[in-house]
């Protein structure tokens, strides 16, 4: 009988404060704008549990109080509600219903903690018996196929996979080989060519203990991917459909066009 490993949880970068963004996200971090309906982390949720992901850890700092309100409401705004004020508040909820069934842990990773810190003081929340766990940012969405690349970074035994993509240049670039290890990482280069880091990454459970540590300077991008990569622990999945960040105005108010359009790339794959 083939063994079913457990589906891994999501941890979701969602502290930082999204500053080429100013106009929107004075107002709101990041994760928590709008395309269509929901926040683009909502959309990232989404994509994961096409895949079976139903634990998620999100990375908190900047305004960690929007997500909170959001999380704590969120059947409540999906349905009619009474409330019968008191003692103990009473709701009745009518209509509508949360199907989601997700688990939602929201860490506070520190006000103005790098994305190593935040991953390394988040880390506590995984369960004792997750061999591997997801990571990714809470500004991007992407039609991957989860399933393969799990399936990538387990076959390939690595400490880290990151999935490679192909939009324009301004974020870390990666150099590959052809069996898909990971042989170069340039944190934002000053070309348009070449593979990218887009996030949807694979970490084994002893990546934040043997390369990172809570210190709040700590940027994943730089010194610790470099050592895990030096080290011939990374490996690459190179997706070739659908990705776009969420950087800019033009870039939110292209998600929104697309999401407007009834044709969002990164929905394909939901249920």
């Amino acid at each position: 009988m083939t063994e079913i490993k457990k589906v891994p949880a999501a941890m979701i970068l969602c502290g930082g404060q999204g500053t080429r963004l100013r106009d929107v996200t004075e107002i709101l971090p990041k994760p928590m704008v709008p395309v269509g309906p929901h926040p683009i982390i909502w959309h990232i949720m989404k994509g994961y549990a096409a895949f079976g992901v139903k634990r998620f850890i999100l990375c908190l700092g900047y305004k960690r109080e929007a997500f909170i309100d959001y999380f704590l409401n969120y059947h409540a705004r999906a349905a009619d509600v009474t409330i019968r004020l008191g003692r103990q508040n009473d709701i009745i909820y009518h209509n509508g219903h949360c199907e989601e069934g997700w688990e939602v842990t929201l860490a506070d990773t520190g006000d103005r903690t790098m994305t190593g810190g935040r991953i390394a003081r988040a880390s506590k929340y995984l369960e004792p018996d997750d061999n591997e766990f997801f990571i990714t940012y809470g500004d991007a969405v992407s039609d991957i196929d989860f399933a393969a690349l799990l399936d990538l970074h387990r076959e390939s035994g690595k400490v880290l996979t990151v999935s490679a993509v192909h939009p324009a240049g301004r974020f870390g670039e990666l150099g590959i080989d052809a069996t898909g290890n990971v042989t170069g990482f340039h944190e934002k280069p000053q070309t348009e060519q070449g593979f990218i880091n887009g996030g949807f990454m694979v970490a084994d459970r002893a990546m934040p203990e043997n390369y990172l540590r809570t210190d709040g300077s700590l940027v994943f991008e730089q010194e610790p991917m470099r050592r895990i990569q030096k080290a011939g622990q990374m490996a690459a999945f190179q997706h070739q459909g659908f990705w776009q960040c969420m950087d800019t105005a033009r870039e939110h108010q292209l998600l929104n066009e697309l999401w407007d359009s009834g044709k969002a790339p990164w929905t394909k794959g939901w249920k």
